[in-house]
């Protein structure tokens, strides 16, 4: 193209309106009204960003893949198939469910992050799983004209990839998008639980429809195979889809607790743990071509031994979060947020249990007309009967009370765990609001939930020397977190230093709190020398003033 013409096209060109500061109120004037624009500004991405839209979304997700798995399992077992199969299956739910929520009693996740992994392993894990498969099978028998070993290849080889990692996914996205719920084993070992758990209900559906129909085919009933079936899937072994996808959960759950910094492992373990969850799904399901004892060999030596095993790391796991509320909270006990007894007795189940069981006895008793009921706080009498009316509220108050000390106990959970992993470098930069909000909680519910766990320390005996954990010790390669301050002789941080003290007599024979922590004010920055992302700190809606906590109130 010549100069000339491209000269030409220039000149063509529409002029563009020169920007001169004294004609830039003219210019826009000439704008249209806001009801005759031509153009309009968009919502890229921001309906997506609904969070009524996302769980409408997953519900519908959830619900179609329910309904089409339904439609299947009912065509292959037929309708009275799948009802007996229906029945039986759901027998050993929820001793599974029981189970894995107990595991997770320290710190309990949201019912609704277990029920969407249940869900998600009897709906889409379960639909996935029954079209991959059978592809797979007939695919593989076309290919070889031998049926037989394709349904053997597919059990053994096909089924536990796809069935492993379909309920991996459910894990996969509680990681992704419920992080702050995903804090370590113990997480990961009760989403993958009832994940696969889900997952067994939808095809112990299936297998024992099957079942079923093969006995009324040869008119036998109950006698034999639904019998047989059932014996096997829901009597020895309800354990085993659980137990396989378990590893994959441990792994998500170690990398959930690994430093930001070790950013192989927390890749690399939760791919090892659904390898191995798939390599003990194909030895379960290729037991039987191992000759006539080979299921039971393989139960006997290799099944057995690892539920075992797994099970004895999850309760493991389990204590050593209750070692980590031992270890964390007596900071906060020094900085005046908690009393000395508090931390010994929130690391044991039982005196937490017989601390909710103290509050509700006491201010019912309160609430029937008399002192508090026996123990240390109140004299060892009851009140007197009094009317129906009176007693229905003293058994609401103690409902609220004991309710009150279990809240108690989960935010003060959620600090211990919160400050570990702000010693492990994992905590995000909203540390020190969520750190202030908690501590918000715990203090507006102290007045009735200290004396129940004062008392739950004295009872249990864990007043003791030998109850007295350790301090933390140093973390190595943390001398100063960004954005959290700087770390102390132990590894740990200065907690925030409370206004005023804020129970009964000073837990320590020490200096006033605030002391130890150079006198900070309440409402300073007790991070570090540089607040968050270079602003002053700023407490937020916190009072900066000494506070009192709220008179209790049953009803609220």
């Amino acid at each position: 193209m010549s100069d000339g013409s491209v000269q030409q096209q220039r000149q063509s060109q529409p002029a563009v309106p020169v920007l001169e500061e004294q004609r830039v109120g003219e210019i826009l004037a000439a704008v249209p009204e806001r009801g005759q624009w031509r153009y309009r500004p968009r919502r890229v991405g921001m309906l997506w960003r609904s969070k009524t839209l996302r769980v409408v979304a997953v519900f519908t997700v959830l619900a179609l893949c329910g309904l089409v798995i339904l439609a299947l399992v009912r065509d292959q077992t037929g309708t009275q198939g799948f009802l007996v199969g229906l029945g039986l299956a759901v027998l050993p739910v929820p001793l599974l469910m029981t189970a894995f929520r107990w595991l997770d009693r320290v710190e309990p996740g949201p019912w609704r992050n277990m029920l969407f992994a249940f869900a998600w392993g009897a709906c889409a894990a379960a639909l996935v799983a029954i079209i991959a498969n059978s592809f797979a099978t007939q695919w593989i028998a076309t290919a070889t004209a031998d049926p037989g070993g394709a349904d053997t290849l597919g059990a053994t080889v096909i089924a536990p990839v796809v069935e492993e990692s379909s309920k991996a996914a459910a894990v996969l996205l509680l990681f992704l998008f419920r992080r702050r719920d995903f804090n370590g084993v113990v997480d990961g070992v009760v989403v993958a639980g009832f994940a696969a758990t889900g997952f067994a209900f939808t095809e112990n559906i299936l297998y024992l429809g099957n079942a079923f129909g093969e006995d009324q085919e040869m008119g036998s009933g109950f006698a034999s195979v639904t019998v047989a079936t059932f014996f096997v899937r829901a009597v020895m072994s309800p354990f085993a889809h659980p137990l396989f996808t378990v590893m994959t959960g441990i792994g998500f759950g170690i990398a959930a607790s690994s430093a930001r910094r070790q950013r192989f492992r927390r890749f690399a373990l939760p791919v090892f743990g659904l390898l191995l969850a798939m390599g003990m799904h194909a030895l379960w399901n290729g037991s039987s071509t191992f000759g006539p004892y080979g299921f039971y060999a393989v139960y006997g030596a290799f099944m057995v031994p690892a539920f075992g095993l797994v099970t004895w790391l999850a309760i493991w796991s389990r204590q050593r979060e209750l070692r980590t509320l031992a270890i964390e909270l007596p900071a906060y006990a020094t900085a005046g947020w908690l009393s000395a007894t508090e931390p010994l007795a929130l690391s044991s189940m039982r005196a937490r249990g017989l601390a909710r069981d103290a509050a509700r006895r006491w201010h019912a008793a309160a609430a029937g007309g008399g002192p508090y009921g026996p123990g240390p706080f109140g004299p060892a009498h009851r009140p007197a009967p009094a009317g129906a009316q009176l007693r229905s509220q003293a058994k609401a108050r103690g409902k609220a009370a004991a309710r009150t000390v279990a809240e108690y106990e989960s935010f003060a959970t959620s600090l211990a765990f919160l400050r570990r992993q702000a010693r492990r470098g994992t905590a995000g930069p909203d540390l020190a609001e969520r750190e202030l909000e908690l501590l918000h909680h715990l203090w507006q519910r102290k007045e009735v939930a200290g004396p129940a766990l004062a008392y739950a320390a004295q009872v249990t005996g864990r007043l003791r020397p030998r109850f007295i954990p350790r301090p933390p010790q140093p973390y190595q390669g943390y001398g100063a977190h960004p954005g959290y301050g700087t770390y102390g002789p132990q590894g740990n941080h200065a907690p925030h230093p409370h206004p005023a003290h804020p129970y009964g007599g000073q837990p320590y024979a020490a200096s006033p709190y605030g002391e130890p922590y150079n006198q900070q004010a309440y409402g300073q920055q007790p991070y570090g020398q540089q607040a968050y992302d270079g602003q002053p700190y700023n407490p937020g809606p916190y009072n900066p003033q000494p506070y009192s906590p709220p008179p209790y109130d049953p009803q609220a």
